[in-house]
């Protein structure tokens, strides 16, 4: 299943933002709902797209770590080995899971905690809702796997969640582990 291209815009030029790390108080606290069509939340979500683009391993970026308290996140899982399922490039406003199922425990990082990762249980099939920033219209998501593990990350994100809130204890965070 892919995306309709027609109901992604097209964004204006995106600048690289800088990643706020934990425990800055905008990652802790939740989102405010956005009007999708004013011209901050669109230029918000090309500035996250240009961010993503530029940061090694990062399928999902959302406003809070970026310093800004909206529900807004970009998520693109093209070429993750990970990924089973990919429908690109996805910024979306004000999203929610509508359906979840097949709850697996998975590992997961951020680059808002860069030394850390943690074993999350989420749904391996979610149908995700929201709104397309610059057009307005609503977009679902039906999507498995690892995009459905990024989904809800970002969504988590926009809620003032980290994957830290959601592991079971201690002995469920690692040391991330770096490659020479």
């Amino acid at each position: 299943m892919s995306v309709d291209a027609s109901l992604l815009p097209e964004l204006p030029e995106g600048r690289v933002l800088p990643v706020v790390r934990a425990p800055a108080h905008v990652l802790s606290g939740p989102g405010a709902e956005v009007d999708p069509l004013d011209p901050a939340v669109v230029q918000l979500a090309a500035d996250l797209l240009a961010t993503q683009r530029v940061s090694p391993g990062c399928v999902g970026l959302a406003a809070p770590q970026v310093g800004v308290g909206w529900r807004l996140f970009s998520l693109d899982v093209t070429g993750h080995p990970k990924a089973r399922t990919v429908h690109g490039p996805v910024v979306l406003a004000n999203a929610e899971v509508v359906e979840a199922s097949r709850w697996e425990k998975g590992r997961e990082g951020c680059m808002s905690v860069p030394d850390l990762t943690g074993d999350v249980r989420r749904a391996g099939r979610v149908l995700v809702s929201g709104v397309v920033p610059g057009t307005g219209e609503r977009l679902e998501v039906r999507t498995d796997a690892f995009e459905a593990r990024a989904y809800q990350h970002e969504i988590d994100h926009c809620a003032g969640l980290l994957f830290l809130d959601r592991v079971a204890g201690a002995h469920a965070i690692h040391q991330r582990k770096t490659y020479l």
